[in-house]
């Protein structure tokens, strides 16, 4: 696949986007029928090679979902796959009705049950807001528990795209999702990505979409230049609170992802500083510094006017900034500074920044971040399940599923040393938000199961090596 084909493929589309993309391809010349073909054959052969000879169940909804759900069921049966078509609606749209005329085999009632093999789910793909009626919710959730494996098309019927709320409790979880012509953001979104199984996506055409949302990739991280010194490789400053044993833990993450000197600051010398960290007693007046290439202040620092002053400090020193935990239950829109910053709350913390910015929670996390990204001037990673990466202007990063057992203490102090290591090295705070969600994924996968935290920060050096360019 070319290079620039690859990174079109990585956009991430709502569904109004998605409608428009697909209605440019029609306007510049390719039927839509053609284009139900091109997502109706493929899905077809998800389902034959994944289901390796078993039978075929295609459950049809009335729209274009439908349409290459019958179009899959044609495919299948001339690859001499045992196919059964269920029509949950008459289809409804042209292109619909076309696929159904042109499949020759049998479409059973919607009252039908079949079980066995292989259930591919085309009842509604993006663009569905309400929640299935009674009767489609049980034909789904009947087959589904009557078929060994699901696959959905585009979206699990009963997924909002946009927010990807699930409109339907009790939804089947599938095994695999193919998502047709573009990434959706509930492909990424709780509560509904767990419901999505392992992602493929088809390629129907679809070109750039500009602002539009991309998926996180590993990125291409260069290392030192022949001639580099630990300054040149960036000087961070961390700030150490009230509980310092959190800024040790960012210390020693940011340690082993690419800064070449990494200083605790600190009031006193902490209990278990290792030998290989600078732990300067000067405090604060150390942030005068010049050769200091970014700050993280924040975790352990503590909620007190105290805690507070050393926040306005590390922010008044005007250098490239993360700021995370305690210090985000601090930040103010008045607060001092002008230097990039990138902003890493969890849902609580997320939720205290709103109400300190004047701004709504009643959104998705899409929009909340974008709000929040906009009304601070800051890069804003919202931490989660379904972590994503906003900046003033629209940009969003959506990053991939990634290991639950980063669910422990001490995960968000690991990740914030990653990317302020990395903000220390470039100074580039959205590259740095990116790079450093992706380390701590990556490093997550290679601890496997039931790590600590201090682990996680141990296992970020060899993530970094695989991000080697």
């Amino acid at each position: 696949m070319k290079a620039d084909r690859h990174q079109v493929l990585g956009q991430v589309l709502d569904v109004a986007a998605m409608r428009a993309a697909e209605a440019a391809l029609i306007g510049g010349g390719t039927p839509a029928q053609a284009l139900m073909e091109m997502a109706g054959r493929a899905l077809g052969e998800w389902a034959r090679r994944l289901g390796a000879g078993r039978p075929v169940t295609v459950l049809c909804g009335p729209g274009n979902n439908g349409g290459d759900g019958y179009v899959a069921a044609r495919h299948l049966m001339e690859h001499g796959v045992s196919v059964t078509v269920i029509a949950a609606r008459e289809p409804a749209t042209p292109e619909a009705m076309t696929a159904r005329s042109l499949y020759m085999g049998a479409v059973q009632a919607a009252r039908a049950l079949s079980q066995g093999g292989v259930l591919l789910d085309c009842l509604f793909g993006s663009g569905l807001s309400r929640p299935l009626s009674d009767d489609l919710f049980l034909l789904l959730t009947g087959l589904a528990e009557s078929h060994t494996l699901r696959i959905a098309a585009d979206l699990p019927s009963g997924v909002e795209s946009d927010s990807g709320a699930v409109l339907n409790s009790g939804l089947p979880v599938f095994d695999v999702t193919v998502a047709l012509g573009a990434w959706k953001h509930a492909h990424y979104a709780m509560p509904a990505a767990p419901l999505m199984g392992a992602l493929r996506l088809v390629d129907i055409g679809v070109e750039a979409v500009p602002g539009a949302a991309r998926v996180l990739t590993r990125p291409r991280i260069a290392p030192p230049a022949a001639d580099a010194h630990k300054y040149k490789r960036g000087l961070l400053a961390v700030v150490a609170g009230a509980m310092p044993g959190a800024a040790l833990l960012s210390a020693e993450a940011a340690q082993r992802s690419g800064a070449g000197y990494v200083k605790l600051l600190a009031p006193k010398r902490p209990d278990g500083v290792p030998p290989a960290l600078v732990c300067d007693v000067s405090d604060l007046a150390a942030l005068a510094d010049p050769r200091i290439a970014a700050i993280l202040v924040g975790p352990g620092l503590g909620r007190s006017t105290d805690a507070k002053a050393r926040l306005d400090a590390a922010l008044s020193a005007d250098r490239p900034v993360v700021i995370d935990a305690d210090a985000l239950m601090l930040l103010r829109p008045d607060s001092p500074g002008t230097a990039a910053r990138v902003l890493t709350p969890h849902e609580g913390e997320m939720a205290a920044l709103e109400a300190s910015f004047g701004l709504s929670a009643n959104d998705s996390r899409r929009v909340r971040a974008l709000a929040l990204a906009e009304a601070s001037a800051a890069v804003v990673l919202l931490k989660g399940p379904d972590s994503l990466i906003a900046v003033p202007g629209g940009n969003v990063t959506v990053a991939p599923r990634a290991s639950a057992w980063l669910s422990v203490a001490g995960s968000g102090d690991v990740l914030a040393g990653i990317i302020a290591s990395r903000l220390a090295v470039h100074g580039d705070a959205f590259l740095a938000a990116q790079e450093g969600l992706w380390l701590h994924g990556e490093a997550a996968r290679r601890c496997g199961s039931a790590f600590t935290a201090g682990e996680l920060a141990a296992a970020t050096g060899y993530a970094l090596s695989a991000a080697l360019s």
